[in-house]
């Protein structure tokens, strides 16, 4: 592993890493095919580590009233240009040509989501989820009437904002420790994949 994925240490091997840790990355091998650059970043600090996954998932994987993948993946990315977190853009970009099947969507919502052709719905969830993730983000009478309209729900809101939130926080991070994203992030969900 390269001293070049952080400014702070990374692990030297795998074998370095706490049990839990090393299995976490391993998966995420397998799954991937390769290791994501903020898995090495993070295990600088293990129960950081913990903390931030636990929380990722409970965000990410957590079955949701209406939100798909897709629409949480687009959240990551629009707050994740507005950050100017080129990690983030990249790699839930991936994730976004991956889970919506469009290969353009996540270039359109990553430069300006207002200019792309977004759905009513798609246009106001991220202008609350950049409202969330760069301005107070108060929930005022006016988003909840306005998100309600393009059918969100309460649980949806909260989703929206702490999605939001938490990847202020990891474009922060990204940005603090220069972790590049993996070369592998740029072509996924462009081309079709080779069976």
């Amino acid at each position: 592993m390269t001293a070049s994925l952080s400014r702070f240490p990374i692990p030297e091997s795998l074998e370095t890493l706490p049990e839990d840790i090393r299995g976490t990355i391993l998966a995420v091998q397998e799954k991937a095919g390769f290791v994501p650059n903020v898995f090495l970043m993070l295990a600088h600090r293990p129960a950081e580590f913990r903390a931030f996954f636990a929380y990722h998932d409970a965000l990410m994987e957590r079955e949701s009233d209406t939100l798909t993948k897709a629409e949480k993946e687009m959240i990551v990315v629009a707050t994740s240009a507005r950050n100017q977190c080129l990690y983030c853009v990249v790699a839930h970009g991936a994730l976004v040509r991956i889970y919506s099947k469009d290969p353009l969507l996540a270039d359109q919502v990553a430069i300006n989501h207002r200019a792309a052709p977004l759905s009513e719905r798609h246009r106001t969830m991220l202008d609350f989820a950049l409202h969330c993730g760069l301005e107070v983000g108060e929930l005022t009478e006016t988003w909840r009437i306005r998100l309600g309209e393009a059918g969100f729900s309460q649980d949806d809101i909260w989703d929206i904002g702490a999605i939001a939130a938490f990847f202020s926080l990891s474009n922060r991070l990204v940005t603090l420790t220069g972790t590049p994203p993996n070369e592998e992030f740029y072509l996924m969900g462009r081309l079709p994949r080779e069976k």
